[in-house]
């Protein structure tokens, strides 16, 4: 197991890391946790502490797949180039559906009332590969850019 950890593939967009979707670096209020088999509970993403009406930035560029209410929660989607899919919720969209937007760009603002959260108002993020009905969840802060690498040369 251990060995296949190491020897994995590196997973992002297109070969681009993701970026923070609130500015400044939030703290992650409820980590990740992965339903085994996919379709148990679990929680298919993080919890985010943030301040209701702050700006929601799109994590890497890619094109809007879904902005809108669902099951009554506002909510926003994206899709990235390679496959992985964001989305970020509750959030008062300000882009629309086929929109293309860059690393950074101001997707909408954060609502309070996520259910569970401690803080004020809480983004949650998420990250998927493949369609809705079929994905493969994965941890965001995972994909996240923290600290560059730098390989010292052997002698």
């Amino acid at each position: 197991m251990i060995l296949a950890v190491a020897w994995a593939a590196p997973v992002w967009a297109d070969g681009a890391r993701l970026e923070w979707p609130l500015r400044p670096r939030p703290a992650v209020v409820r980590a990740f946790d992965a339903p085994s088999p996919n379709w148990q509970r679990g929680h298919r993403g993080v919890d985010l502490a943030g301040s209701a009406g702050q700006p929601v930035h799109a994590a890497a560029s890619g094109t809007v797949v879904f902005a809108g209410e669902l099951a009554g929660r506002p909510l926003v989607s994206v899709a990235h180039p390679g496959g992985l899919r964001t989305s970020y919720e509750p959030v008062r969209a300000s882009v629309r559906a086929g929109q293309l937007v860059g690393a950074g760009t101001v997707i909408g603002a954060l609502q309070p009332g996520h259910p569970g959260c401690a803080a004020p108002a809480c983004l949650h993020w998420g990250a998927m590969w493949g369609a809705a009905a079929r994905a493969d969840y994965v941890d965001p802060v995972a994909l996240v850019v923290t600290t560059p690498i730098r390989l010292k040369p052997l002698r």
